[in-house]
């Protein structure tokens, strides 16, 4: 067996994170047998998104309270906190404030359960390491509500849509958020999700792109599809198209905002593979009557450019008001 164990760890042994080695020290220092909560003690040793999530907590809400009732004080050089007074406090009169403590705890468990860690249980299951790669990828490893780097506070990917409102682990319905905006979006969104949920599922009838013909559907994800355009401005002009009913790019659910990118990329690497004269490309969106768009259900245009077809190109999207596209 010690053989086996050399060899796997040395030759076989592929990380994405740190788990693997963890698992198998925490059976080697317990007789070689643990239970799965003894082991996820010692992975959650190590994780430092959840020491820094604790961090914050501890200096921003609970550390704050007992500072401001005059109960603890902390150095910002050591970040050490002192309960004040502390040596004054006999023996007993210690085991009797830990024994008071304690009780306050059993009554709030007893009293909320489950729901104390609730903000904790964010996303109701496993994302595989691929997507969380991909979500973290797409969001340049910042937070995609407050912009911090993921250098400087642990991102958190998450649901969108949570599974428990009918939510996918479908891509465009995960987000990167850092520790603290996934906190206080769990705490403080009060959006009936089975709405957002129902209204996904919105078509108009007679609606060009409510009712499209599959067969003109080049790829599709959960909320998105994309579409050559009938009149194209150039070949392969192609359009992103919302699945659900919504006039404009403007009234796009962040899911949905999320799909649509999705696609955007998809459609441009197949364009480039398809090709190789493309040397650029427009994004287009007409956002109502006076900005030209005459079918009301939002499409993205995706309009590939190629070197020399048009005399002088500069300006680009500024050409929309004549005159305006030469500065």
């Amino acid at each position: 067996m010690a053989n086996r164990l050399f060899h796997f760890i040395q030759k076989q042994m592929r990380m994405s994170h740190v788990y693997q080695p963890l698992m198998l020290m925490t059976l080697l220092d317990n007789g070689g047998q643990c239970s799965d909560t003894e082991i996820a003690k010692n992975l959650l040793i190590r994780d430092e998104s959840q020491i820094d999530y604790y961090r914050n907590i501890t200096n921003n809400m609970v550390g704050k309270v007992l500072r401001n009732h005059g109960l603890v004080e902390r150095d910002k050089d050591t970040k050490t906190y002192t309960l004040i007074d502390f040596d004054s406090l006999e023996e007993d009169e210690i085991a009797a404030l830990k024994e008071l403590c304690l009780k306050k705890l059993e009554e709030f468990l007893d009293k909320r359960g489950k729901l104390v860690y609730q903000h904790r249980r964010k996303s109701a299951g496993y994302i595989s390491g691929t997507l969380r790669y991909e979500v973290l990828k797409r969001a340049k490893f910042r937070c995609e509500l407050c912009g911090i780097s993921a250098y400087e506070k642990a991102l958190e990917v998450d649901h969108i849509v949570p599974r428990n409102h009918g939510g996918s682990d479908d891509v465009s319905n995960l987000q990167a958020l850092c520790y603290s905006c996934n906190a206080m979006k769990r705490d403080r969104d009060d959006t009936d999700f089975r709405k957002v949920r129902e209204s996904y599922e919105h078509r108009e009838r007679d609606c060009v792109f409510c009712e499209i013909d599959k067969s003109r559907i080049l790829a599709e994800n959960q909320l998105g599809y994309v579409i050559f355009d009938n009149y194209p401005v150039t070949q392969l002009h192609s359009l992103i198209i919302p699945k659900r009913h919504v006039p404009t790019y403007f009234e796009l659910g962040q899911a949905e905002i999320n799909a649509c990118n999705q696609l955007l990329q998809y459609a441009k690497g197949g364009s480039l593979h398809h090709d190789k004269s493309i040397t650029g490309f427009n994004i287009g969106i007409n956002n109502g009557e006076s900005a030209g768009q005459t079918i009301f259900h939002c499409h993205i245009h995706l309009i590939p450019r190629r070197r020399g077809d048009v005399d002088n190109p500069r300006g680009g999207v500024r050409h929309v008001i004549l005159g305006k596209g030469n500065y």
